[in-house]
């Protein structure tokens, strides 16, 4: 099936979907900002996406049983209803520039709770690297292949997940507390979509009333299910040092400094925290690395 739209300015298909957590991509063909690959599971069944865009057109070829409702929510998942021109700047050179930089960068809209939910438990209180270990290791181990004849391989389904016990989950580098939180939002998968029909501020109440969920996870989940563009997320260990080194020239900063750094940019935040960490912009660096480690081999 297909579906072609138009979004004036284009979206940048690197930028918009790059930085997503849920989904998967195809494993030769990286995603460039005019094309890019992406395996999901909808409400109808697996889908295998492809998007191309050429000047202000977005196609998209779709495959499976899920094709029709994710060409449905195309729009969603672009982020054609975003206006990256609506960023506030006000006045800060910094972020005049990020603006004009990313004017390309849209806020997607996934519509998907569950496939964004279980890589960043994964991420919890770990290095990015052993976030993204874990996350190979699990869909190697556990995922199915997607429609189509590319190779994609879906994330694993919330009824594989949730009939796996710690000890399934302990030789893929998954500690004990990560690994019964996703086997118990995998029982919980239905219900947890449901979010999406909710504003942000009810979404993020409802996934922290389970235990192991906190405004971290949160809000990056909520950022990409329901594409709040004001979603930031608070306990992250880099971004308080990131955003106040961009935008007040402090090498150490708290979440409530963070927060007090973004407040201008509100109700757009989180375009504003990933604007200055997509730019590269890091903090001065003190002290040893964080060591990545492999619960693997305890």
């Amino acid at each position: 099936m297909k579906r072609s739209i138009t979004v004036d300015p284009p979206p940048d298909l690197r930028l918009t979907l790059g930085h997503l957590n849920g989904g998967t991509g195809h494993p030769e063909r990286p995603r460039t900002a005019a094309s890019a690959w992406r395996a999901s599971r909808t409400p109808d069944g697996p889908v295998t996406l492809h998007v191309t865009v050429t000047g202000t057109t977005v196609d998209a070829h779709a495959v499976g049983p899920g094709a029709a409702w994710e060409l449905d929510h195309l729009p969603d998942l672009v982020g054609a209803a975003d206006d990256p021109g609506a960023f506030p700047t006000n006045g800060h050179r910094l972020m005049r520039e990020l603006k004009g930089r990313f004017r390309r960068l849209r806020i997607a809209r996934t519509g998907r709770v569950y496939e964004a939910l279980v890589p960043v438990i994964l991420g919890q209180l770990v290095t990015r690297t052993e976030a993204k270990r874990a996350e190979r290791a699990l869909v190697r181990t556990y995922g199915e292949p997607a429609p189509g004849p590319e190779g994609l391989t879906l994330q694993p389904a919330p009824e594989v997940l949730g009939r796996l016990r710690y000890e399934d989950f302990h030789p893929l580098g998954i500690a004990r507390t990560k690994a019964g939180l996703i086997i118990e939002v995998s029982r919980r998968a239905n219900r947890l979509e449901e979010i999406t029909a909710l504003d942000p501020a009810a979404a993020v109440t409802r996934l922290e009333s389970l235990r192991g969920i906190g405004p971290w996870t949160s809000a990056l989940v909520v950022g990409e299910a329901l594409g709040d563009p004001d979603a930031v997320p608070v306990g992250d260990y880099h971004l308080p040092n990131t955003v106040a080194w961009a935008l007040a020239g402090e090498a150490r900063a708290t979440d409530a400094r963070m927060l007090e750094l973004l407040e201008p940019y509100r109700p757009q935040r989180y375009r504003a925290a990933l604007m200055i960490k997509m730019s590269g912009i890091g903090a001065p660096k003190y002290g040893p690395r964080t060591e990545v480690r492999s619960f693997a081999r305890y």
